[in-house]
């Protein structure tokens, strides 16, 4: 793993500073009715991705995870304008304002999105991983998804054929204690969740998910193991988010005391310690960068009110239509 060195302390500062206030702008313009829909925030869960990224080389790996979805893709190089045009359903959008919030996807940086059915990205990062094998390329695809979707048949599935097949996979569970507003122990017998895949003999562990430092550790190793040809590795993250499962939820599953227990191990402010405590950056250089992040948000955002809506004649063009498709015997 690359040496975590001043440089990555200072880029994780800002990288996860401007996941959440992009996302605090989103909540805000939710209430507006400028976003619509569902909207799932990563409040809290930053360090997971920044830790990942750090790990993987950008040039090859690809990602796939569920519906909370919006700042991957910028970690993975997407312009956060596009994003947030998105969001706002505009042609800008990347997929032109058809996707919203839950279908954020870029072929060009090895998003593979953003998906609304529980669980369905799991056998689809299987099969990310399955064709680079398949076509000996040297890349190796993370699979993400929440604590309720390990309840789902089609994550033994693919567990089951990763091994078999030995793919280049990292299967990541990003837990943050509830699916939905159900908590893991009024669904799982085993609250440990990476214990499943001790039932495949695929390596597995759980991780600090709060921590980007053990996050990368932890994540290199799987990583160079999936990309050697050491096959699957399953990783539960413990983690944490401060808003509701999504802006409709009420939150009366948990106590406003148990929110500020976890916020006092947030991710950003760990960060944020050890560069005062290590004098990576002054006070003054600290308030360059939040100044910074402050005005690349609202660049997102005046592009996205800028931004114009799909025509109509859009839903046509996204109709897939193949006159010599395979399989499918057309009337003579």
């Amino acid at each position: 793993m690359e040496k975590i060195t001043k440089e990555v302390y200072l880029k994780w500062y800002e990288d996860m500073l401007f996941w959440r206030k992009f996302e605090d702008k989103l909540a805000a313009v939710y209430i507006q009715q400028k976003v619509r829909g569902f909207l799932h925030l990563y409040n809290g869960q930053e360090a997971v991705l920044a830790g990942a990224l750090h790990a993987m080389d950008l040039k090859k790996d690809r990602m796939i995870t569920a519906y909370r979805n919006h700042v991957q893709p910028i970690g993975m190089g997407v312009d956060p304008k596009k994003v947030m045009a998105e969001l706002y359903g505009k042609v800008t959008g990347t997929s032109k304002g058809m996707g919203g919030s839950m279908h954020i996807f870029s072929k060009e940086h090895r998003f593979y999105g953003g998906h609304g059915i529980v669980g369905g990205q799991i056998p689809l990062g299987a099969g990310l991983a399955f064709a680079d094998k398949y076509f000996k390329r040297d890349s190796v695809t993370l699979c993400y998804m929440g604590d309720g979707a390990v309840r789902q048949g089609s994550l033994h599935e693919s567990f089951n054929l990763a091994m078999l097949w030995q793919l280049p996979v990292v299967f990541v569970c990003e837990n943050n204690g509830y699916a939905m507003g159900t908590s893991v122990a009024r669904t799982s017998h085993s609250t440990d969740i990476w214990k499943l895949g001790l039932g495949y003999e695929m390596p597995c562990g759980p991780v600090d998910g709060m921590d980007p430092v053990t996050v990368a550790k932890e994540m290199s190793k799987a990583i160079e193991r999936a990309r050697s040809g050491g096959g699957p590795t399953f990783l539960e993250m413990k983690t944490y988010r401060y808003r509701g499962h999504s802006m409709s939820d009420a939150q009366h599953y948990r106590t406003k005391e148990e929110v500020e227990e976890y916020k006092k191990i947030d991710p950003i402010t760990q960060v944020l310690s050890v560069i005062k405590e290590k004098k990576y950056a002054s006070e003054d250089q600290i308030k360059e960068i939040d100044a910074r992040v402050k005005k690349q948000v609202s660049e997102c955002e005046k592009f996205a009110e800028e931004s114009d809506y799909p025509p109509v004649n859009q839903l046509y063009d996204m109709v897939y239509d193949q006159e010599d498709y395979p399989f499918v015997q057309h009337k003579i």
